[in-house]
């Protein structure tokens, strides 16, 4: 006998466990279901995003910064330390506990807001009378609303699988059990990037391969140099322009053969290769074929702006669906859906959608690029301001990098926030909410920063637009 629910959501990652609490919220009987399993089997919620993603990369990047720290900035401070080592294995446990502790977070909302949850693979079955049978193992659920929120999976290079011991995506490069000497990444992604800060920074020679002539193309041009100097003179090493050609696994080490920019035969053996070429969509086993759901050549759900599916009462968000594959995002639009299905009027503003990359000096951006502004022929006015005449960033001994704004030569809105430095991270949240009110950077010049804080180098790179910065 089927179990009957108003929303039955598919995914309990970012996108979709949010947008069954919303829809519980607004008063739907809702089920979500999810496949991924702990250690244990157990249930693990969270998706990618928890389970080997933006959770533990983020654990175990402030594991090796701690370890950077303690191994090169201390001394600084007056604390001396002798036989500096790295427990990779406690490293790992640690990164571990975070996830799991994120998890029984996700199950104990589900309870909280009175959520059924079912343990499993979810797949349509057939259309029926007011709504769809949703199939999970042994049980049929039924609902009137569907939510499709399966997210995406790393795409492999093509005649290289991930085997997760010597060829990683981001799940294998989470769980390394010894830092490697010689370390190779193809890709220069944020996933990329932030695998290769970690590692390089316990010790290992990182090598990241490139194909795109530019380094983090879709970055503000003057930010990317900027961040490819600073990580060029950690030690990462960064080649742009290659084509990869064979790669050859053995028990030990990994061979790249790869064609360089200037088109010189190159190889390069590692002990360990990261891929992080993209993402794929995540609809194999969905059913999408038993009851006609639109997808495109990538796989990918196809959606209209609100989300809507070309099937009635079923709905897709996050990664699985076109736009930027960030959990933010995701949450937003799953916020979203829900409101939609209760007659709500949600907006997702995909031009105040905040980028980050979590490497040392943390990237985040949002809104256009300057290239972007150039290639649209629209004026604008630029001001920057170095954290090295940060005050704030002096006393913590992280001058690296500098904040952008980009404004309207006319009306002086402002178009773009970029930054590269210490806690662009958090920094970038004054940015977005500026933007959404349509603010000009006078708005953000004239308003009081704390002194002193990093904060201050947003100030004053809006004060900067005008060419009247105060301390630099």
């Amino acid at each position: 006998m089927s179990k009957n629910f108003d929303v039955i959501v598919i995914g309990a990652g970012p996108g979709g466990y949010i947008a069954a609490i919303r829809a519980a919220q607004l008063g739907f009987a809702v089920a979500c279901i999810d496949e991924w399993k702990n250690e244990k089997g157990g249930p693990a919620p969270g998706g990618t995003c928890t389970n080997v993603g933006c959770i533990p990369s983020k654990a175990l990047l402030q594991s090796s910064e701690h370890f950077e720290h303690a191994g090169h900035s201390f001394a600084d401070h007056g604390i001396g330390l002798t036989n500096l080592s790295i427990d990779v294995a406690k490293m790992l446990g640690r990164k571990n506990t975070v996830v799991k502790q994120n998890n029984d977070g996700i199950l104990f909302l589900f309870k909280k807001n009175k959520i059924t949850f079912f343990h499993g693979r979810g797949a349509f079955g057939k259309a029926v009378d007011g709504g769809y049978e949703i199939v999970v193992g042994d049980e049929v659920l039924v609902g009137k609303q569907v939510i499709v929120a399966t997210g995406s999976n790393a795409r492999p290079l093509p005649g290289t699988p991930f085997d997760e011991e010597m060829v990683l995506s981001n799940d294998g490069a989470l769980r390394i059990p010894a830092v490697p000497r010689k370390m190779g990444l193809i890709g220069s992604g944020v996933i990329g990037l932030e695998m290769g800060s970690v590692w390089r920074r316990l010790g290992a020679d990182v090598t990241v391969l490139e194909a795109l002539p530019t380094f983090l193309g879709a970055v503000d041009e003057q930010i990317a140099k900027e961040a490819h100097k600073a990580f060029t003179k950690q030690g990462l090493k960064i080649e742009l322009g290659v084509k990869v050609g064979d790669i050859k696994v053995g028990k030990k080490s990994v061979t790249v053969a790869y064609t360089d920019a200037k088109g010189g035969a190159q190889e390069l053996v590692v002990d360990k290769l990261i891929v992080s070429i993209g993402r794929v969509p995540n609809t194999i086993g969905l059913g999408a074929e038993n009851v006609g759901l639109k997808l495109d050549e990538r796989g990918a759900i196809v959606v209209d702006e609100l989300c809507k599916t070309n099937l009635p009462g079923v709905w897709a968000v996050g990664d699985v669906v076109r736009g930027p594959m960030l959990a933010h995002k995701a949450e937003e639009e799953g916020v979203a859906v829900a409101e939609r299905i209760a007659g709500q009027h949600s907006h997702v503003n995909f031009n105040t959608i905040p980028w980050v990359i979590y490497t040392s000096p943390e990237i985040a951006w949002v809104g256009q690029t300057e290239q972007q502004l150039k290639a649209a022929g629209r004026a604008y006015k630029a001001g920057t301001f170095p954290f090295l005449a940060n005050g704030r960033a002096r006393a913590l001994g992280d001058t690296t990098g500098m904040v952008k704004f980009l404004a309207d030569a006319a009306t002086d809105e402002i178009l773009g926030v970029h930054i590269v430095g210490p806690m662009a991270s958090e920094l970038i949240a004054e940015a977005v909410v500026a933007m959404e009110f349509k603010a000009s950077s006078e708005d953000i010049a004239r308003i009081c920063h704390a002194h002193p804080s990093l904060s201050e180098a947003t100030k004053e790179a809006a004060l900067a637009v005008d060419k009247r910065t105060l301390n630099f």
